[in-house]
C-alpha cells in the first residue's frame, strides 16, 4: 500500500506513520520541515498556505497512492487545494476531523447525524476550530466524493507523541511527587481515543471500504478520571498523593476545567458533549480503544525518552495549573 501523509511529523499523522511503516507501507510526508520525518519514509516539502505551496507533490514521479490522510486544522481552503489536486491521483482520503462540528452544545449519545455548525465553507479562510474543521470534511467530500472520503471526528485525542500537552502536564505533575490536586469525581467517566488507535482504524478503512462520517472515540466511560490518575502514580513510581478535590472547590480557586485541569470536566452540559458520544457506527466499523493502562505507561516511556520540554504546539497555550493555583488548591483541601 502507498500512504501520503499531510503533515506526519506530529502526534496523529506520526501515529498514521508509524503504524503505516509497520506493515511496511510505503509512505511519503508532506510537511513545512520544521519537524524531523520519522525514518523510513520519503519527504516532499511545502507550505499548503504559500502561493506554489503544493508543488512538492505536483511534481513527485512516483506520485499515486492507495490512501491520504490529512489532518489539518486551519484555512479550509488549503483542504481544498491538496484534496483537488490528489482526486485524480490517490483512490481515498481519510481526513482527522473533530467533534466540535456539531452544533454547540451536543447533547449526550448524539451520533453522526446530529446538527452542524453553521457557517462553514470548503473554500474559506480560517476562523475558528469548529467552522475550520467542517468546512476542510466538505473539501475533502467535494473532491473525492461521498464514496472515496473519511471523516473521522475525534474527541479528546492521547497517547505517545501529544503536542497538546494533557496527559504529559498530568505525568509531570504526578513525577514530583506530594500532595497532587485531582479533580473529581474519582468516577468521572471518560471517553478519549490513543492516537495510535485512531492510526491503525484509518489505514484499515479503505479495506473495509468505510466511508462518510464516524465518531471516533472510545465508548464513554472508557475509563475514569480516579483510573487515569491512579495509573500516572503507577507507571511514574513517584510518591504522589493524590487529594480529591470536589467542583465547588476547584472553581471556587478560580481554576478552569479543560485548560488548567487538563482532561478533566465536571457534569454537566460540556462534559456531556465531550465525554458521551454515541460511537456505536465506529465500533461496528472495527474501532478499537486499548485500556487506558497502555496509554499512560506508554506515554511516560516517551516522555522519558525525550532530551528536554516535551513538543507544545504553537497556537496553544500550555496547559496545566500555575504555581500559585496548584497551592490553592492543596490548601483548600487541607481546610
Amino acid at each position: 500500500m502507498r500512504l501520503l501523509v499531510l503533515g506526519g511529523t506530529e502526534f496523529v499523522g506520526k501515529a498514521v506513520v508509524e503504524a503505516a511503516l509497520a506493515h511496511d507501507w510505503q509512505v511519503t510526508v508532506f510537511h513545512r520541515g520544521r519537524h524531523p520525518a520519522p525514518d523510513g519514509v520519503t519527504v516532499l516539502h511545502g507550505d499548503r498556505e504559500a502561493p506554489g505551496g503544493l508543488k512538492a507533490i505536483e511534481e513527485e514521479a512516483r506520485g499515486d497512492w492507495d490512501l491520504v490522510v490529512d489532518t489539518w486544522s486551519s484555512a479550509p481552503r488549503a483542504v481544498r487545494a491538496t484534496a483537488g489536486l490528489l482526486a485524480d491521483r490517490a483512490r481515498y482520503y481519510a481526513y482527522v476531523s473533530s467533534r466540535s462540528v456539531y452544533a454547540w452544545p451536543p447533547t449526550a449519545d448524539m451520533a453522526e447525524d446530529g446538527p452542524l455548525v453553521t457557517g462553514a465553507a470548503p473554500d474559506a479562510e480560517a476562523t475558528d476550530y469548529a467552522r475550520d474543521k467542517l468546512g476542510g470534511e466538505l473539501a475533502a467530500v467535494e473532491a473525492f466524493g461521498a464514496e472515496r472520503s473519511l471523516l473521522a471526528r475525534a474527541g479528546l485525542i492521547l497517547g505517545p507523541w501529544e503536542n497538546v500537552g494533557r496527559l504529559p502536564w498530568w505525568l509531570n505533575r504526578v513525577a514530583q511527587g506530594g500532595p497532587v490536586p485531582a479533580p473529581g469525581p474519582r468516577d468521572l467517566p471518560l471517553q478519549y481515543i490513543d492516537a495510535r488507535d485512531l492510526a491503525v482504524w484509518l489505514l484499515n478503512a479503505p479495506g473495509r471500504g468505510l466511508s462518510g462520517a464516524y465518531n471516533t472515540v472510545s465508548t464513554p466511560g472508557h475509563t475514569t478520571m480516579g483510573e487515569l490518575l491512579h495509573e500516572c502514580v503507577r507507571v511514574t513510581g513517584a510518591d504522589a498523593r493524590l487529594c480529591w478535590l470536589d467542583e465547588e472547590t476547584i472553581t471556587g480557586a478560580g481554576v478552569a476545567p479543560w485548560t488548567d485541569l487538563p482532561i478533566w470536566i465536571p457534569r454537566g452540559e460540556p462534559h456531556d458533549a465531550m465525554h458521551q458520544a454515541n460511537v456505536s457506527k465506529a465500533l461496528a466499523a472495527g474501532l478499537h480503544c486499548r485500556p487506558v493502562a497502555e496509554t499512560v505507561a506508554d506515554t511516560w516511556a516517551w516522555l522519558r525518552s525525550l532530551d528536554g520540554a516535551p513538543p507544545l504546539r504553537t497556537v496553544r497555550s500550555p496547559a496545566g495549573l500555575t504555581p500559585e493555583q496548584d497551592a490553592a488548591l492543596l490548601a483548600a483541601h487541607r481546610v
